[in-house]
């Protein structure tokens, strides 16, 4: 990790724009923990009250979380998808899915009109991860290839805000696709519709097909 010292002017400002450079970059996972206040304040050369005070405040942020007697994690990359991780904690999964179902439907039509050989070939192996996870039973393993999945037919879009939009609500997606497995009641819903129409470059079929994936969801979601 790479910080360097703060200078005397606003130093609580510049110690979270430090720490939130950790966090954007990636040199501070997802669910990870960071450095403790003490080996911080060393990096940063400032007292563990302006570490304190700036930790504070990505934690109100929604970006990170103290957790009492263990430490501080990342909980989210970005204001937004802080404010969102809020917002959602309170939402219905009837919610999140109709959300959700917005998201992907305008995503696989425009996948379909923008993919480059590398989304097709990107988007193809991700199917095929999610079809293994699938077979081996791990409900775990398949809401992260679900997910990767979706993620992939995301970024053959090319819409860098839909990207960011649909990464800052992972973490809701993973409850929606966790609850939608459990609601389906081992009912698999095929998603190579989806990857054929985008890798044909067919619009009206991608979008078809994401909106009967996520009906089935909400279908047996408001039926279970």
């Amino acid at each position: 990790m790479s910080l360097r010292t703060a200078q005397r002017a606003s130093l609580v400002d510049q110690v979270i724009d430090q720490l939130k450079e950790q966090i954007t970059s990636g040199s501070w996972p997802m669910n990870g923990k960071i450095p403790t206040e003490t080996v911080l304040a060393e990096q940063l050369g400032v007292g563990r009250n302006t570490v304190r005070e700036a930790v504070r405040a990505l934690t109100h942020a929604g970006l990170l979380e103290c957790r009492q007697g263990d430490g501080t994690y990342v909980r989210a990359t970005s204001e937004l998808s802080g404010a969102m991780l809020r917002r959602l904690r309170q939402a219905e999964q009837l919610e999140i899915l109709e959300v959700r179902r917005a998201l992907e439907v305008e995503s696989a039509r425009l996948a379909a009109t923008r993919r480059n050989d590398e989304d097709i070939v990107r988007i193809e192996a991700a199917l095929a991860e999610r079809e293994r996870a699938w077979e081996l039973d791990d409900p775990d393993f398949f809401v992260e290839a679900d997910l990767a999945f979706h993620m992939a037919v995301a970024h053959a879009t090319h819409n860098l805000v839909l990207i960011d939009l649909y990464e800052d609500f992972s973490a809701a997606l993973r409850a929606s696709i966790t609850a939608a497995g459990t609601s389906l009641n081992k009912s698999y819903i095929p998603h190579d519709a989806i990857a054929r129409a985008i890798a044909s470059g067919d619009a009206t079929a991608a979008e078809r097909a994401g909106h009967a994936c996520m009906e089935h969801i909400l279908i047996a979601l408001t039926e279970s």
